[in-house]
């Protein structure tokens, strides 16, 4: 009687009898529904319109850690060394019928050298010497290319088209020439993360189009929910392409992300107000009211739920990587745009396809339509939660066995996590996926000749001083079965440098030690005292890219912590239930982990062999952020009911039956979208996939319908404790509801069946 007494003509109140701004939003969008379709229509527009160009402005995402000692060796090497130039890559001579004696083959290397020499980027080329075990028919130069990053992606093309044009022209076509090095490396996986997003959305939105159209029951409900999730992504892209044409620098993961996440995060919300839309239509309010209702309800927790992401991936930029920190940026903007449909494109869209989301409606079996017409109730009616339906006797069922149910979900979560124990964490280059590319097919003759990378050890000195004495690290360098070639050279002015060709593989563990034990080892026990030493190359970019991500990760999780507690502690006003909500997701995260480590050991052709490195600091983030939303979904409705009926167990019993289904529609949808992302032929983003689609079905199953609903029916009324102290040191909400910080709606709700 309580909580159908709530529901008056007026619609939702807070307690202090004023009208929601949230109501307000939703029925000013309602009823001027057309412009507001108008401005999202022009904005869609104009995203799809500069999306070409945003692919092509786009960069491979940056791997150098800033401010770290190889990217200050590169700048001294670019001012103090122009021919070696910001970064070493190395030109690979090949032919399968010439040794690299014959006239027409070092004619064709003279070719190649003047050809690259004349490209505008390149500070120099120099032919190195043939090596002990290296085949007769290959030889190699080391290229300077200048620039930043962006600068020498773009001269990369024209570098390699005018090397192999030239050899090939001067050996007719016997001899090839194929470019290594860093750049190289990055401009493969850029083209590779384009093709793979691409398909990873083909299987999508297909996808999730039949998980909504069943979990909604119609086509017309489940194509506005596809068109706003697809809008926000688009949009989102529009806003990268816009901050691209600014000067910003956008990379290809970034646009994955952004697109992966926005879709996601669209779907998400646009189910939850579209269940709340449809609910307070069958209660009989017409469409202006129903959009605020359930802007008032749904649309702010989704408002709340997009901080709460945007907070947990503003963590990473704690992370001195250019890729991790843009990675965050997408993850906010995406958010926050799906945010802005959700509180305007949808209840505009939903006004204007009313009459069109029943359509479409699937023929349900003979048994449960007529389930569903027993179940039906009045407009205006409230059903009681002890009223039938599947997922209200699971809740009841759950209520009187929740012991029984936390062990069993706990023990679950336990299994899954236990391959964890023995995660590998590395680099890979991945090779299956470049394979067949001009880089992989240098990097193989590379490796085959024990020429796998180069780096630079950079001594700088004060002007006029005497040459540094490099004798003694040249002699243990040249005596390192690793080091195929060292080889020392001075400026003439201030800086010196040893020019080292390794012979093991750049993504090699023992290609990264050498690295450090240059480092921290060899140079300051062989050099002067006082040296400075800077290592410089692909082998020290990536031993940092390990270094720093590792060692931040630590950083990011306390921050992510430290972040989702506070967040929840200020939205739910308890102590146990923010606790509780990080102790689930970290469950989630540790038992996704577990199963990606499984499917290294028994997948690798799917995920690889290793966990990349990075791969835990971005899904620990998005797990926990997009794990807050269901959280928010199913606490927000059970304090809901709580603070009206103060009735603990029937509070979660309404929560759980008014929650399951958009949760579960929602999670099948969202791991849809991750999960297309094991399409993709870069191990990373496949892996990527794989823990947060994990994740994500493992939280929305057996944590929320089960594992959480079960510690709330035996912690009761402490749910909801809270300090006198600490409850005056929070801001009290408006309604004094301590749902979440704005006015609480009470409103009855009719049978979930379409």
């Amino acid at each position: 009687m309580a909580l159908s007494s709530r529901a008056s003509a007026g619609g939702p109140r807070s307690v202090s009898g004023r009208r929601s701004v949230w109501l307000w939003l939703g029925e000013a969008v309602a009823r001027r529904h057309r412009a507001v379709l108008a401005v999202w229509l022009v904005l869609l527009a104009a995203s799809a319109l500069m999306a070409p160009g945003l692919l092509q402005r786009a960069v491979a995402p940056a791997v150098r850690v800033n401010g770290s000692p190889s990217a200050a060796g590169a700048n001294l090497l670019e001012h103090g060394f122009a021919g070696l130039g910001t970064e070493q890559m190395l030109l690979v001579f090949a032919s399968a019928t010439l040794s690299s004696g014959d006239e027409t083959y070092q004619r064709a290397l003279q070719a190649g050298v003047r050809a690259v020499s004349a490209q505008p980027q390149v500070g120099g080329v120099q032919l190195l010497p043939p090596l002990r075990g290296q085949d007769g028919r290959r030889a190699y130069a080391i290229v300077g290319l200048n620039g930043d990053q962006a600068a020498r992606q773009a001269a990369l093309p024209l570098l390699r088209d005018a090397a192999q044009r030239a050899v090939r022209q001067a050996s007719d076509s016997l001899v090839d020439a194929h470019i290594v090095g860093e750049t190289a490396t990055l401009a493969e996986a850029k083209q590779a993360d384009l093709a793979d997003l691409r398909r990873a959305e083909l299987v999508a939105v297909p996808v999730a189009l039949l998980a909504l159209l069943i979990g909604l029951g119609a086509a017309g409900a489940a194509l506005v929910v596809l068109a706003t999730a697809l809008t926000v992504m688009v949009t989102a892209l529009g806003v990268l392409a816009a901050a691209s044409l600014l000067g910003t620098e956008t990379d290809t993961f970034m646009l994955a992300v952004a697109a992966t996440v926005g879709m996601g995060l669209g779907l998400d919300y646009a189910l939850l107000i579209l269940l709340r839309y449809r609910r307070a239509r069958g209660m009989g309010h017409d469409r202006v009211h129903a959009a605020g209702v359930a802007t008032s309800t749904a649309g702010r927790t989704a408002g709340w739920c997009a901080l709460a992401v945007a907070l947990t991936a503003a963590a990473l930029l704690v992370v001195r990587m250019s890729m991790i920190r843009t990675m965050a940026a997408a993850v906010g903007i995406a958010a926050v745009i799906a945010a802005t449909a959700a509180l305007t494109l949808l209840p505009a869209a939903l006004v204007a396809a009313d009459r069109w989301l029943a359509r479409g409606r699937l023929r349900l079996p003979r048994r449960r339509r007529a389930a569903g017409r027993r179940r039906r109730v009045h407009p205006g009616r409230p059903e009681r939660d002890g009223d039938g339906g599947g997922w209200s006797r699971w809740a009841r069922h759950l209520m009187r066995h929740p012991i029984a149910y936390t062990l069993a979900c706990a023990g679950v979560l336990a299994a899954a996590a236990a391959p964890a124990a023995g995660l590998h964490l590395g680099f890979d280059l991945d090779r299956a996926s470049i394979a067949r590319t001009d880089l992989g097919r240098g990097l193989t003759y590379m490796e085959a000749d024990g020429v796998a990378s180069a780096l630079a050890v950079v001594l700088p000195h004060a002007t006029g001083a005497p040459l540094v004495d490099t004798g003694p690290l040249v002699t243990a360098l040249r005596a390192d079965p690793r080091v195929a070639l060292a080889a020392p050279m001075d400026n003439g002015r201030d800086l010196t440098v040893i020019l080292v060709v390794v012979r093991t593989p750049i993504d090699d563990p023992v290609t990264t030690a050498l690295a450090r034990r240059l480092t921290d080892h060899d140079a300051p026990a062989l050099l002067p005292p006082g040296q400075r030493v800077l290592v410089t190359g692909p082998n020290a970019i990536f031993s940092e890219l390990v270094e720093e991500s590792t060692a931040q990760l630590g950083t990011v999780i306390a921050l992510v912590l430290g972040c989702s507690l506070v967040f929840l502690l200020v939205t739910f006003r308890s102590v146990l239930l923010p606790i509780k909500a990080v102790v689930m997701n970290l469950l989630a995260v540790t038992a996704a982990f577990g199963l990606l480590t499984l499917a290294t050991r028994h997948f690798p052709q799917i995920v690889g062999h290793q966990v990349n490195t990075l791969i835990p600091l971005l899904a620990f983030t998005l797990v926990f952020g997009l794990s807050i939303d269901y959280e928010m979904f199913l606490i927000h409705r059970i304090a809901e009911h709580y603070h009206v009926s103060g009735d603990n167990t029937d509070a979660v019993v309404h929560g759980l039956r008014h929650t399951a289904r958009p949760i579960t529609v929602a999670a099948a949808v969202m791991v849809t979208t991750f999960g297309a992302l094991l399409t993709a032929h870069r191990h990373e983003l496949a892996q990527l996939g794989l823990a947060v689609a994990t994740a994500i079905a493992l939280d929305a199953t057996v944590i929320r319908l089960a594992l959480v609903p079960a510690l709330m029916r035996i912690l009761g009324a402490r749910n909801w404790w809270l300090p006198g102290g600490l409850a005056r040191l929070l801001p009290a909400p408006r309604g004094g509801s301590g749902v979440v910080p704005g006015e609480t709606t009470a409103l009855p709700e009719p049978s979930d069946v379409t």
